[in-house]
This record gives C-alpha cells, structure tokens and sequence, in this order.
C-alpha cells in the first residue's frame, strides 16, 4: 500500500483545509485508516482515524473531519476553526486487523505517506 498526503498549507487562524491522502495498493474500504501529526519539538500524536466508525483526539473534537471516499481512494481530513496549535506536519496511516482499541497507536499501522505541512498563522 503506498499512500501519498496532500492538501496542506499556510492557513490563517479560524481557517479551513482539506487534506487528502490518495491510497494505492489496495482499497481504502478494507483498510483502517488515520491521520496523525508531528509538531516541531513534539512526538506524533493521534488527530482521527476511520475503522467501523470515526475516532477523533480530543483536541480536534467537532472542528475535524475524516472520511473515506472509495470511489477516488481517498481519505480526508476537513480541518475547520484552525488553530496555531494545530500547526504540524499531517500524516495519513493504514493498517488491517487494528482493532478499536489500538486505533491512536501511531505503532498499530503498517503504512504511512509523506506528510503534508500545516502551517496557521496570522
């Protein structure tokens, strides 16, 4: 599975991105998928991920958005209400058999893209 993120940028705080990670390999409705990030200085951290249901961090809680679109292959993550905090490197995930509670574990998941800077800033 090869997965590349995309969609990240310098956004003002309140602002919204949507970042995509475009899924290769397999299809995106049979595999466990999340979104992580890495702020400078920082561990990675859990931000959502999508198994039979959405999961999010609190620290995101009704400002993100994940889903999967099987048609494109696609996962998202709709970012709204940004802010500097939110500033990190995004990194998209898969994994199979992650069950519910290993789904924040960053160690659970097989594959990973790139990365996709988000930067909030006035």
């Amino acid at each position: 599975v090869q997965l590349q993120a995309s969609g990240g940028g310098l956004v003002q705080p309140g602002g919204s991105l949507r970042l995509s990670c475009a899924a290769s390999g397999r299809t995106v409705s049979r595999l466990v998928m999340g979104w992580f990030r890495q702020a400078p200085g920082k561990e990675r951290e859990f931000v959502a991920a999508v198994k039979s249901s959405p999961a999010y961090a609190d620290s995101v809680k009704g400002r993100f958005t994940i889903s999967k679109d099987n048609a494109k292959n696609t996962l998202y993550l709709q970012m709204n209400s940004l802010k500097p905090e939110d500033t990190a490197v995004y990194y998209c995930a898969a994994g199979t058999g992650i069950i519910l509670s290993s789904l924040r574990q960053g160690e659970a998941y097989n594959y990973w893209g790139q990365g996709t800077l988000v930067t909030v800033s006035s």
